[in-house]
């Protein structure tokens, strides 16, 4: 068995001391954690990943995988909760990985109320930043992207609700975008569809009426799921084949989202790009772009070499409650896996059980690797 070490080196002691000097306090959640975060969230998928066990009352519970979702829980749970309160942490964590370490140490930030979201955002990459200079890497690759500015440019399309729920699901699982959208362009080849009447009532209709519709056929037919798919999932697919009939995805509509997903290259020349798009298209997304722009001057304010941060506008993390800037560090020349991660996160809190939005941004650091980095550095 595989047993992380505890963080005694000289290291964690300058992390975890600089994070207290940013006014970070330190937080401790339970190893032990509810299942149903991590499921929901992250689908079943993860599943397979996570050492899972049940308690006497039949509540499923795993060791947690990661520490995000239980500090979040525990700020929750507490009285700040809605208020501008930063955590960091430093622990293990336990996920299935196939031939690597199923304990490891994971450390990081989570900040969470502060309605200030550019200069938090460009705080958390300052951070990071020193983070991974504690491990000796002070020259790394710092690929950024922002998930906002491709949702205000769906929403800003005339598109099927339908069509927009598929493309920002595609983009945050990081599924090509680019194979997708050509198999939209195409219409449904005529022919007949056992399903076509269901298909019928549902054209034209939207997510809740299908849900309804769904739910109300499979009831009667006295089952939840067909083929592990849930009712949602089924209504979804249901309403894209319906949609598919009454017409295909615009093609202007796939130009403008080709155009900008080819975006990249220094954040402050991928502003005037944004800008020539939304005003050639006659799209208002204005406010993202607002946003974006006045992240990279708080960067700027806080020493980040803005020029030497690669932006993209198809960069995401592949999670459903990333909302906004999203960010890795990278080792540079060999850097297939990140070594610190992170970005935005404002929807995970009401995900979670708030009442109200709470902004929320951090960051994780992948400890082994950047210890591996620091040590490999040291000896070139």
């Amino acid at each position: 068995m595989n047993v992380t070490a505890p963080p005694s080196a000289a290291w964690a002691d300058t992390l975890l001391q600089s994070f207290a000097q940013a006014g970070y306090v330190h937080a401790e959640p339970d190893i032990l954690q509810p299942a149903d975060p991590f499921l929901d969230l992250s689908g079943e998928d993860i599943r397979k990943s996570l050492y899972l066990t049940t308690d006497a009352t039949g509540e499923e519970l795993c060791l947690r995988p990661d520490l995000t979702i239980p500090v979040a829980r525990d700020y929750l749970a507490s009285p700040r909760a809605g208020q501008p309160a930063g955590f960091s942490y430093l622990g293990p964590v336990f996920r299935y990985r196939s031939g690597r370490k199923s304990q490891f140490l994971q450390a990081g930030i989570e900040s969470f109320g502060r309605q200030d979201r550019p200069a938090a955002d460009a705080e958390m990459l300052a951070l990071a930043l020193q983070a991974a200079s504690a491990f000796g890497m002070n020259d790394v690759e710092i690929r950024t992207g922002d998930v906002a500015l491709f949702n205000a440019l769906i929403e800003a399309l005339d598109l099927y609700p339908v069509w927009r729920r598929r493309l920002i699901k595609d983009f945050n699982r990081r599924i090509s975008l680019t194979d997708d959208i050509e198999r939209l362009t195409l219409r449904t080849a005529p022919g007949h569809n056992e399903y076509e009447g269901v298909l019928a009532a549902l054209a034209g209709s939207d997510r809740k009426a299908a849900l309804a519709l769904v739910t109300d056929l499979m009831s009667i037919a006295g089952t939840t799921n067909v083929g592990g798919r849930t009712v949602a999932e089924i209504a979804d697919r249901f309403l894209e084949q319906a949609t598919l009939k009454a017409g295909a995805l615009p093609r202007d509509a796939i130009a403008t989202i080709k155009r900008f997903l080819s975006i990249a290259g220094e954040p402050e020349a991928a502003v005037a790009q944004l800008r020539a798009l939304a005003a050639d298209a006659k799209l208002d997304i204005t406010a993202a772009i607002d946003q974006f722009e006045s992240r990279i001057g708080f960067m700027a304010k806080r020493g980040i070499a803005v020029g030497k941060i690669r932006f993209s506008t198809s960069f995401g993390r592949g999670l459903d409650y990333y909302t906004g800037f999203e960010f890795e560090l990278h080792r540079k020349g060999n850097g297939a896996e990140p070594l610190v991660a992170g970005g935005r996160y404002d929807s995970l809190m009401t995900q979670l059980g708030s009442r109200e939005p709470i902004p929320a941004v951090g960051f994780s650091i992948w400890v082994d690797a950047l210890v591996k980095a620091g040590q490999s550095g040291s000896k070139s």
